[in-house]
């Protein structure tokens, strides 16, 4: 229990009705999640306006109630908190709620379009295996000292975050590292969070379904690093052309990684074979389980960081080179003949041409690519068109398929997809993923690649709203199972 004033110190409060000496026992956004006792914070949203539950949120018993604007009818023994920003008080709130634990950790921040959850997760698993211990903030999973928490978004809602925070620093962990979608920062997620560093990877085209225009997605990733403090790194990649915008007002301290201009960390593929790759870091040669440029520039991110936070060079560059892959980023599955599909997360243009030009590095010339592919529903639709031509252009034979439908008609969305594409584009249209994955590998032969794209760890179809179980890599595995005798493939 904490009382509602000490709380609510640091939150910019315009008026407040009632008892500031009041207990509260816990924080709620979600009326349906309030229990007796609790502070219930009326956030305005896209979908619904947290106003309109506050009778509701009352009927089951809160405390106080945080809003932008006071109900018709305040009700008794109720605390009303009237602030401008009732997302921002929320994150405010609920870092004191918990006492600040981010305060207790070395906390560090991964954004951009590609190579987040990577980085991120690669982080985690280098410190620890120096011996620290460390909390993970992913795409994929949460995770508190080994100890793993299932993941319900990029970055979760702020009273997550900090009760996670709490757990992590009450654990001994001395590290998180985090990813922060944009639409975290936006929504004000991350406020309240002190960073040690934040790390820039790349920007791309992605989310412009909620962001409308490319500008404001660089404005939403920008607003984090201008919220570093002095005293924290800011690294960034300089061969993005957007590495230096990031960073342009940040009081954070500058550093830069690069494949292919002057920084301060510098890496150089020296070799790539199908079961990694040489990398020069900095004038030291290592060898990672890892593969393409992208994840050359991911693991020169996580070498930069480790370094920044005071790790030893020699021991990191030791401990690089026995991590392994990341769930659904690159992950290969090889069949019995010598077929080898390739499952990825890779959903924006960008990713996919990264992918299909690390596999085409390491192809020879008498191996096709097969390239399954699909854009979700209710998303970004002017990426559909040039992720199709990214697929169709790159491979020996694109499969167009379903990817996360949701509530649109499968085959409209296959329609904006085809747009992209020519006469002389050789494709498939199979709407049904499975059947897309079915389709490529039984056309695939000893020695070439099919790559599924789009969904990588993830272990679900929305279809209608309705998730589905579905793991790529399960139905990868039981395709080539049904091809396992050598008289079905022809």
């Amino acid at each position: 229990m904490k009382r509602l004033k000490d709380i609510l110190e640091g939150t910019p409060v315009g008026a407040l009705y009632g008892d500031p000496e009041i207990a509260v026992g816990g924080l709620a956004f979600d009326s349906r999640a309030v229990r007796a006792g609790d502070c219930f914070f009326a956030v305005p949203g896209t979908q619904a306006d947290g106003h309109d539950f506050i009778p509701a949120a009352v009927g089951r018993g809160v405390a106080a109630v945080v809003c932008e604007r006071m109900p018709s009818e305040p009700a008794a023994g109720v605390t009303y908190v009237c602030v401008g920003d009732a997302a921002g008080a929320l994150a405010d709130m609920a870092a004191a709620f918990y006492g600040h634990p981010s305060r207790e950790l070395k906390l560090v921040g991964v954004t951009g379009t590609n190579g987040k959850t990577t980085t991120a997760t690669l982080l985690y698993d280098l410190v620890r295996a120096l011996g620290y211990r460390a909390g993970l903030i992913s795409t994929v999973v949460y995770r508190i000292d080994g100890r793993e928490i299932g993941a319900t978004h990029t970055t979760p809602d702020p009273i997550r975050l900090n009760a996670m925070m709490r757990e992590m620093a009450d654990a001994g962990c001395e590290f998180c590292f985090m990813e922060c979608s944009s639409h975290a920062i936006v929504q004000e997620r991350t406020r309240g969070l002190v960073f040690a560093g934040g790390i820039f990877s790349n920007l791309t085209h992605d989310h412009l379904d909620y962001h409308k225009t490319f500008a404001e997605y660089i404005r939403a990733k920008k607003r984090f690093f201008d919220g570093l403090p002095a005293g924290a790194f800011a690294l960034t990649n300089a061969d993005d052309r957007n590495g230096r915008v990031m960073v342009q007002n940040t009081a954070a301290k500058v550093s830069t990684y690069s494949l292919r201009s002057m920084a301060d960390f510098r890496c150089r593929v020296v070799e790539m074979l199908l079961d990694g790759m040489q990398l020069d870091l900095d004038g030291r040669e290592v060898w990672v389980k890892f593969l393409g440029r992208f994840n050359a520039y991911n693991l020169t991110a996580v070498y930069a960081t480790a370094l920044l936070l005071g790790a030893d060079r020699d021991e990191v560059l030791r401990t690089l080179s026995g991590l392994g892959p990341v769930d659904g980023r690159f992950e290969s599955i090889r069949s019995h003949d010598g077929v080898t599909a390739i499952v990825d997360y890779a959903h924006t243009p960008d990713a996919l041409q990264n992918v299909i030009d690390t596999i085409d590095e390491i192809r020879g010339k008498d191996r096709k690519l097969y390239v399954v592919v699909g854009c979700g529903g209710n998303r970004d639709r002017t990426k559909r068109p040039e992720m199709a031509r990214i697929a169709a252009d790159g491979a020996d034979l694109a499969v167009l398929t379903s990817d996360n439908p949701r509530k649109e008609d499968p085959e409209a969305i296959l329609a904006e997809m085809k747009a992209g594409l020519d006469a002389s584009s050789r494709y498939l249209c199979i709407a049904d993923r499975r059947e897309a994955i079915k389709a490529a590998i039984a056309l695939a032969r000893p020695g070439d690649i099919v790559l599924v794209a789009g969904k990588g760890h993830e272990t679900y179809q929305d279809v209608g709203g309705v998730k589905h179980h579905f793991d790529d890599r399960e139905e990868v595995r039981r395709a080539f199972a049904a091809l396992s005798k050598p008289e079905k493939r022809n």
